[in-house]
């Protein structure tokens, strides 16, 4: 009586009943990615509350640059995992390695949410960062 479709990014559950009754309901996906551009020394990962030092460029999914510490000229520095920063950092940055360059792609539950960060970043964005760990402090 059930079929439910896996889609790689979201999940799709259709029902039909004998008189051709239909629904469909998608969920997406929700948390932090993090995709490796190039890697780390591989031993020095932080852990909540260390303070760590990072270079960051911040893109919403179209390309449109809001931030960059490397625009500024300088590191952004920050204790990771004590609410700080965005919780796609507080848990994307500890996958992390010293020197190691990634993506963080962060759901609009892990970044902003409903109410964005006006004007700069709409309501509901989802956002890519650009960083790297320089050290953990």
């Amino acid at each position: 009586m059930f079929k439910s479709v896996l889609n790689t990014s979201s999940k799709t559950i259709r029902s039909s009943s004998a008189s051709k009754r239909h629904f469909s309901a998608t969920a997406r996906k929700m948390g932090v990615t993090v995709d490796t551009i190039a890697p780390g020394d591989g031993k020095t990962f932080p852990k909540p509350g260390d303070q760590v030092t990072i270079h960051y460029v911040g893109t919403l999914l179209d390309g449109s640059k809001f931030d960059s510490s490397r625009d500024r000229g300088s590191p952004f520095v920050c204790r990771i995992g004590q609410g700080q920063v965005i919780k796609g950092w507080d848990e994307g940055v500890p996958q992390l390695s010293v020197g190691q360059k990634a993506v963080l792609t962060c759901t609009p539950d892990y970044a902003y949410g409903a109410r964005g960060f006006p004007p700069v970043i709409p309501a509901n964005s989802t956002l890519k960062f650009e960083v790297e760990l320089l050290k953990v402090n």
